[in-house]
């Protein structure tokens, strides 16, 4: 019955904590019985102070997740001390590689009290801005030299292996690209356009360009930040008319 009990008031907190936090936040229950869930959870807290200490205590025996629409988590758990409240810290985001974290502080989780409304503040005021911060500089290193781009232009950046890669910043640039060979690579979330084929790849260049500007989305095709440009003519289609380098962008 105290399990149950428990379980309830972890979950109902959590709910409440979502509905005031900024933005959209939803918030699920992970149960004791939910060990394999747990243990992948665990693995993620990306905190090395106060909940990494009562983890290595106490490791995990139930859970909540608050989730927000932009893929950030946040996970309420208990205190398992004699203090009333919870504690709440941040979840790394599993879809980067090790490398983009290198560098990049954790975002260490904090203690709350029994009042979600309070807490709410406390959340918002001190935990997100630096998990959000964090969550910046991770995935801003996880493009490896890629601008990220803006809504209303596209940052095309040639690789050494003849390809070219892109971040877009919304759906409808994205759609444009997957409609001419750009993949998705899903640890990174870039869009690649590769470069065995280099006709092919002239080819959606040229289309792209005019479909992107329908939309009011503007193109520039640079190279990474210290990286040279590929050397062999075989590996550098002509590079139409609608896509701008830095260099030749008009002022």
């Amino acid at each position: 019955m105290h399990d149950h009990h428990t379980s309830e008031r972890l979950a109902s907190y959590a709910d409440v904590l979502a509905g005031e936090l900024p933005d959209s936040w939803t918030s699920s229950h992970l149960p004791a019985d939910a060990k394999d869930d747990l243990a992948e959870l665990a693995d993620r807290i990306w905190d090395l102070d106060l909940v990494a200490a009562s983890l290595a205590e106490h490791p995990l025996q139930q859970a909540a997740i608050l989730s927000r629409q932009d893929g950030a988590q946040l996970v309420l758990l208990d205190r398992n001390d004699e203090r009333d409240g919870f504690l709440i810290a941040a979840v790394a985001p599993h879809a980067l590689p090790d490398e983009a974290f290198r560098g990049v502080p954790e975002p260490n989780g904090i203690a709350l009290a029994d009042d979600p409304f309070l807490s709410a503040e406390q959340v918002t005021g001190d935990l997100l801005a630096r998990y959000d911060a964090a969550l910046a500089q991770v995935r801003h290193n996880a493009l490896g030299g890629i601008q990220p781009s803006q809504p209303d232009r596209v940052f095309l950046t040639w690789q050494p292996d003849g390809s070219i890669a892109t971040a877009p910043a919304d759906d409808r640039a994205s759609a444009v690209l997957m409609a001419h060979g750009f993949v998705q690579d899903p640890q990174s979330g870039i869009y690649r356009l590769g470069g065995d084929d280099t006709q092919a790849q002239a080819r959606a260049l040229c289309e792209i360009g005019p479909r992107l500007d329908a939309l009011g989305i503007g193109t520039a095709l640079q190279h990474p930040a210290g990286r040279t440009a590929p050397t062999t003519a075989a590996s550098v289609p002509h590079v139409p008319a609608g896509l701008r380098t830095p260099t030749t962008r008009s002022r």
